[in-house]
């Protein structure tokens, strides 16, 4: 949750531009902008289903 709450921080109280931001995070700005839209989900990240090894 910390990294969704730094980019709505920066672009909705310190005013800064999605590029901006994309260069500070790393992200990229397709990136930025989709977590801005969504806003309250923290992304997740998938893991494939492995078979069991037993």
């Amino acid at each position: 949750m910390a990294l969704l709450s730094v980019i709505r921080r920066w672009h909705y109280r310190e005013h800064l531009s999605i590029r901006e931001i994309s260069r500070r995070t790393g992200l990229s700005r397709n990136t930025v902008r989709k977590y801005l839209r969504v806003g309250e989900v923290e992304p997740k990240f998938k893991v494939p289903e492995r078979p069991s090894r037993l």
